[in-house]
């Protein structure tokens, strides 16, 4: 490993690195926040992020739909809930049950509401999690959703990346930092427990241990009645997992799926999602095929299963959801949404989901499998504000919220294209904004971890950008999921710089369309999104006018070694590996930064409290592009976790700090 003169600035909390933080914080807000625009942006943002108006959205648990909400008065949120008939109404009657910024008052705790696991089927209790200014370790506490306390000597852990789950009213479930040796190298729960009520945490008994090299073992429970199971999962590695059934003796039966496929297991049914060809008993499944059985005859030995779903070159599964008597399925024609009902008791029959508009994203918001087939649809564009309907499988929609708009859409419309990447593949991406304008143009992106990006309305890019004259452009990369496994499974480890590649694609489309220029083209990403956006900064620096990386990993040399990291082996590869080490060498933005080259102007964003990313990675990267006289500017919130906010004032700000950088370098 080369010699890493910043490694002080790992030191999270350390007073030099906070001291060289503040510094930072004190330039950016200097050169962006002292302006009209900027103040213009922040109060716009806010007044999206605050809005009365907006949906409340829910989900069912019980008679109740339970809902968070953050406004102005309730920075830190609101938990609470209401019924069905009160929900339909303008004004529901809301029943608060936790003032997240009243108990972080009382108790002297910047908390952030990270939410509650119910007991079900009962529904009177649950274990609230809550963060430190937005961290993924949380606290968990015991609350009483009868009387609306706290439970006294109730079930409680200390901050941790704990999992925790009920088994009944007096069993848990929990994996925590039960001492030395308790976590994986990913910092996640190594060993899973039985904990009694009353009894202290020492004395919960083992019921699985995974090894340290796994990235997390968790043991659950299915109150299902009349299917009442407990459930091991060992994840091996960020996309193979072992799965047992947990028997009353403590026993383990591995359910024989290829460690790599994900199941569901839903009263009699087990259900199968391939994500490698998979084949048993002469018939080969193809990576992103649905199938099913009877959960009990597989147990018995049989391998007959029905296919739900097979993909094809354009359509791809993206999820599934249970109501009490059928399954919704969700796919992506070319990031086009649809959903198709499935009737198992008739034979796995098929329809399309009633009542589903053409035109928008349409996202299942909840369904409650335990009592009936109701569901929640939630409907939106990309200039299209989201309207919520509530259906019963079978029935008619009923429209219950609609979202007002919150920019004037007016000329501005909506085109899919399709870039060539450098071996060829077609990369479709959206271009929002008014057809003959060659202005300003932002660029998105993410390319991992098989996640896709679909068309959605969001009010802070509409009234920040899209207002204001600016193009917002979505591309689907690969790495992610809107073609399927194949689409993400064809650009990790060794074949990452295909990610890169497409992305710099989409930018040359876009330029070559006459849609933007270099110099008038930013592109901001957060998460593995930053590390996108950190790598088209050094290697395709001519291609843009201004770059945002937000939360990002940077260092691929040693993400590994910092906090999370180490569960990401499976999609980037192993540092430690001189193979791996040699392809992440070659596009890992730290080592690739030169001082000879001339850079687009950059902003790097982070979060002290995000303890999923190390912030060194961000600290590190400025301080490299500061010493070799790059145009570099960097703020770090002290709050906010992975998310890089904690609440709607920080996230205001987070954001008038992003645009307003791009309007100064890309609007000249």
């Amino acid at each position: 490993m080369e010699h890493d003169p910043y490694l002080w600035l790992e030191d999270v909390t350390g007073d030099e690195s906070l001291d060289w933080v503040r510094a930072r914080n004190a330039e950016a807000l200097t050169e962006l926040s002292e302006t009209p625009r900027f103040a213009e942006l922040r109060d716009d943002i806010r007044a999206v992020l605050d809005a009365d108006d907006r949906i409340p959205y829910v989900g069912r648990r019980g008679e109740y739909l339970y809902n968070f909400w953050q406004d102005a008065a309730h920075p830190r949120g609101l938990w609470r809930r209401t019924t069905l008939e009160s929900y339909r109404t303008d004004e529901p009657d809301w029943q608060v049950l936790i003032d997240v910024d009243a108990l972080a008052a009382d108790e002297g705790e910047n908390w952030v509401w990270h939410g509650p696991k119910v007991l079900r089927p009962g529904y009177d209790r649950c274990l609230v999690q809550l963060s430190r200014g937005g961290a993924d370790a949380t606290v968990v506490r015991e609350f009483d959703l009868e009387s609306l306390t706290f439970v006294d000597d109730g079930f409680a852990l200390d901050e941790a990346k704990s999992r925790i789950g009920w088994i009944d009213a007096d069993h848990v479930f929990v994996g925590t930092d039960f001492g030395e040796g308790a976590l994986t190298n990913s910092g996640y729960p190594r060993i899973a427990k039985r904990w009694r009520r009353g009894t202290p945490l020492s004395e919960a008994t083992v019921v699985f241990e995974g090894k340290p090299d796994d990235v997390a073992v968790v043991a659950y429970h299915d109150p299902t009645p009349g299917y009442e199971r407990d459930f091991v999962a060992r994840a091996v590695d960020f996309y193979r997992t072992e799965y047992y059934l947990l028997g009353a003796d403590d026993s383990l039966t591995r359910i024989e799926v290829p460690d790599d496929a994900e199941i569901d297991v839903e009263r009699e049914w087990l259900l199968v999602e391939t994500r490698s060809e998979w084949t048993i008993n002469t018939r080969t499944y193809p990576a992103g095929a649905l199938l099913a059985i009877r959960f009990d005859d597989f147990l018995a030995g049989d391998r007959e299963f029905t296919v739900l779903f097979e993909p094809d070159e354009h359509t791809s599964l993206s999820y599934h959801a249970w109501t009490r008597n059928h399954l919704i399925l969700a796919t992506l024609t070319d990031v086009k949404s649809r959903l198709d009902v499935l009737t198992p008791h008739e034979g796995w029959r098929k329809e399309p989901l009633a009542g589903v508009p053409e035109v928008g994203t349409a996202d299942i918001r909840g369904t409650d499998p335990d009592h009936g087939d109701e569901f929640l649809l939630d409907v939106s564009g990309f200039t299209q504000p989201s309207t919520l309907h509530r259906g019963v499988i079978g029935g008619e929609l009923e429209t219950l919220k609609r979202a007002p708009a919150r920019f004037d859409a007016e000329g501005i419309d909506v085109r899919q294209h399709f870039a060539i990447s450098d071996d060829g593949t077609r990369i479709p991406y959206f271009v929002v904004g008014a057809p003959e304008s060659n202005g300003p143009a932002l660029l998105i992106g993410y390319g991992g971890f098989e996640i896709s990006l679909t068309p959605s309305y969001s009010g802070i890019i509409g009234r920040s950008w899209l207002a204001r004259g600016g193009t917002y452009v979505v591309a689907n990369i690969r790495g992610g999921g809107e073609y399927g496994p194949q689409w993400h499974q064809s650009v990790q480890k060794r074949n990452r710089l295909r990610v890169y590649e497409d992305f710099a694609a989409v930018a040359r489309d876009l330029i070559e369309r006459g849609i933007t220029s270099p110099e008038r083209l930013g592109i901001e990403g957060g998460s593995n999104g930053g590390l996108l956006t950190g790598v088209m900064l050094t290697r395709y620096p001519d291609l843009f006018g201004a770059v945002v990386s937000s939360v990002p990993l940077l260092d691929m040399l040693r993400y590994h070694l910092l906090l999370a990291g180490a569960s990401w082996m499976a999609e980037y590869g192993d540092p430690d590996d001189a193979d791996d080490a040699d392809y992440l060498r070659k596009y890992s933005p730290y080592q690739n930064l030169a001082p000879e080259l001339t850079y687009p102007p950059t902003l790097l964003m982070t979060s002290t409290r995000d303890d999923r990313v190390h912030p060194g990675h961000a600290r590190k990267m400025v301080a490299r592009m500061r010493e070799f006289g790059h145009d570099v500017r960097y703020y770090e919130n002290i709050e906010g976790g992975h998310g890089g906010a904690a609440d709607n004032e920080q996230r205001a700000v987070k954001w008038a700090l992003v645009f307003e950088f791009l309007w100064q370098r890309l609007a000249r």
